[in-house]
Order: C-alpha cells, then structure tokens, then sequence
C-alpha cells in the first residue's frame, strides 16, 4: 500500500493573553514549545510542515532554525485560530502538490508526540476516513488530520466556527484514536506549573 503524503500545520500564532508572555517559547524539557512541537513534526512521517505565527512573530522565528519548516505569518492572527488554520491550508494548497491530508496541531500540548502524529497518519491509510481525530476528555480535537476533500472547508473557515466544528459538523466522517494526555495544554501559568 502506497503511503499517503501528509502535510502538516503548526498553529503559533496566538498571542496568549491569559499566559502573560509568549507560550510557544515557554521551556519544557529545555527547549522552547516552539521548538518542541517543531522537533516531533520533523520526526514525523508528515511532510512539508507549515508553521504558522502572528502575535510575536519576530521573537518566535528566531527560534526556528530547521530548513524544512515552511513559516507562514497570518496578518489576522488577533481574528483567533481559524484564521491561522486558512493561512495554512492556502499555503499547502498554492504551494504543494499531491497532498493527501493535512495534520493540524498546536504548540501548547506538550505531550504531542512524533508517535501520535504517526498514529493519525497511519490510521488515515488504514481507514480512509477522511478525519481522524485525537480524543480526549470527552472531546474530539487536536491535532487532528483532515483530508484534502476538506481543504475547501478549511481554507474558507470563518471566525466563529473553528477544526472543532468541522469535526462535529462531519461527526459520521471521523475516526478517533485515544490521546488522554492531549487534554493537557497550557494556557495559564498555573497550568505551565503543573507541567514544569
């Protein structure tokens, strides 16, 4: 069986306002979650890997040094993650072709692994279904793999309606794979604590 060609989506361009300082260059396990996240991507099967920033876009680039990270800046960042999620997808759209599906994740949950991201990769081959969620604490969220039969969808998200509701909308369309430790994310201090 002919494996897929998966592209990938690094959502960074949050301003974390609740978090008081950029969380995407907070240091777990001596790098920043920039870093992190980006280091798991490049493990990973998925290719190419676009990350996305905004808010504080100068001081996180600088900690992106990998040449096979395509930065994508999203002028509407403060518009919330949708926006960031159609940047993405136009890029992978405009400037790759024969992308089958597209992994989306974000850089605040600490325990996503090159193992998960495989995990939704190989479960897309092995199924077909053209979404394949990660399931935790009753919900169905990131990172989350999309097939390019939504691309459309995706490029045209609008504010108020995020990957979450593109997942409920298509429930029938969606197969889950278990990631408890995707419940943990960090958007207080408080919760960067219970990680350190």
């Amino acid at each position: 069986m002919t494996e897929s060609n998966i592209a990938m989506i690094i959502l960074a361009a949050g301003a974390s306002t609740r978090m008081g300082k950029p969380k995407q260059l907070l240091l777990y396990r001596g790098q920043s979650l920039i870093k992190h996240t980006i280091e798991n991507a490049i493990a990973s099967v998925c290719k190419p890997i676009v990350v996305v920033l905004g808010a504080n876009a100068e001081n996180i680039r600088s900690e992106i040094s990998e040449p096979a990270i395509r930065i994508v800046e999203n002028p509407d960042w403060s518009l919330g993650m949708s926006s960031s999620i159609r940047r993405g997808i136009l890029s992978i759209i405009t400037d790759y072709k024969n992308i089958d599906a597209v992994v989306i994740t974000v850089c605040d949950q600490p325990f996503v692994s090159y193992e998960i991201i495989n995990h939704l990769a190989s479960t897309y081959n092995s199924t077909k279904k053209p979404i394949i969620a990660c399931e935790y604490a009753d919900t169905l969220g990131v990172p989350v793999l999309f097939s390019q039969i939504f691309f459309s969808k995706l490029a045209i998200l609008s504010e108020d309606v995020g990957a979450k509701k593109l997942i409920k909308t298509h429930y029938h369309e969606v197969f889950s794979i278990p990631f408890p430790l995707g419940a943990i994310d960090i958007d207080t201090p408080h919760d960067y604590q219970q990680i350190e």
